[in-house]
């Protein structure tokens, strides 16, 4: 059996410019993904979640980008909360589903602040494939600087197969969570929902509040609110200060896994090497009553 053969634009950072996208738009081996998904303010159950499929179709995409489906193809379904992270094998049917075989390079984008994007990403960084990055601004920064666009659907290239192999260590669960804060356990846990959730006076979960002993980082300060593009240099630096402590180990969360993500990209670019998602974030430990809360400005 012969050994793949590797991609020729393997990507060497987390992120690509929307440059460099350009110059290699329509490459062997590259796949675009737009991984959009809007959330709608409900009144009285928290966020109600949109496909940005509609829009991918209809108000324009980038040139050969496929869609990507982050409700029933790359989250489980059948999972307790919404955006489940999906097994090996689903993972590596949805992987298929979209073109991408362990030969792809891809660059995945969204039309918000990245955050759905950098889940599509962590995905697949979870699931042992590297050769992947976030559009640097996402499509706001594309269309900011004019560039081309496309409408309608984009039918995925052949992809024979994709092989996942699993980083167990980039997820955590409850359990490990409840030993951080019992002080058990050498990690400190990052907080990227809003301010106000954070401090508990805004969130429509039945409980208020963050995790004791987070530290705060909402995933929206991490980008530029000019140009959409993701905090670097300086900049990046002063938004993660709050997150240098003594622990190496440092533990994202959010509502339900997703701004965690984005919060876990910045922590990658800015050289923190061991990173890993409370996937059940929120939503999981507040649906259970003993689990403590700090919600200091409820």
């Amino acid at each position: 059996m012969t050994s793949p053969v590797p991609s020729s634009l393997v990507v060497s950072s987390p992120v690509v410019s929307t440059q460099w996208l350009a110059d290699h738009l329509g490459s062997d081996n590259l796949v675009i993904l737009d991984a959009t998904v809007f959330a709608v303010p409900a009144a009285n159950d928290g966020p109600h979640y949109l496909s940005g499929r509609d829009d991918y179709l209809t108000k324009g995409h980038i040139p050969g980008a496929v869609f990507a489906d982050l409700f029933d193809v790359f989250s489980d379904p059948a999972g307790e909360f919404d955006f489940s992270r999906p097994s090996a094998e689903m993972f590596e049917a949805a992987a298929v589903s979209v073109g991408i075989d362990n030969e792809t390079t891809v660059v995945v984008y969204d039309a918000v602040v990245g955050q759905w994007a950098a889940r599509i990403w962590w995905l697949f960084r979870a699931f042992g494939y590297d050769d992947v990055a976030v559009l640097d601004g996402g499509l706001a920064k594309w269309h900011a600087e004019t560039r081309p666009y496309a409408t309608g659907g984009t039918h995925p290239r052949f992809a024979s197969g994709f092989v996942a192999t699993p980083r167990p260590e980039l997820w955590v669960d409850k359990s490990f969570v409840e030993s951080i804060v019992a002080g058990k356990a050498d990690a400190a846990l990052v907080c990227s929902v809003p301010p106000a959730e954070f401090a508990g006076t805004a969130g429509t979960r039945p409980r208020a509040g963050h995790i004791p002993g987070s530290i705060s980082l909402p995933a929206a300060k991490l980008v530029d609110p000019g140009t959409n593009a993701f905090l670097s240099g300086d900049a990046l630096r002063a938004a993660l200060a709050p997150t240098v402590t003594s622990s190496a180990h440092l533990v994202t969360y959010c509502g339900g896994g997703i701004a965690a993500a984005a919060s876990a990209l910045a922590l990658i670019r800015a050289g923190n090497e061991h990173v890993s998602i409370y996937d059940g974030s929120l939503n999981e430990w507040t649906a259970d009553a003993a689990a403590p809360l700090n919600a200091p400005g409820a």
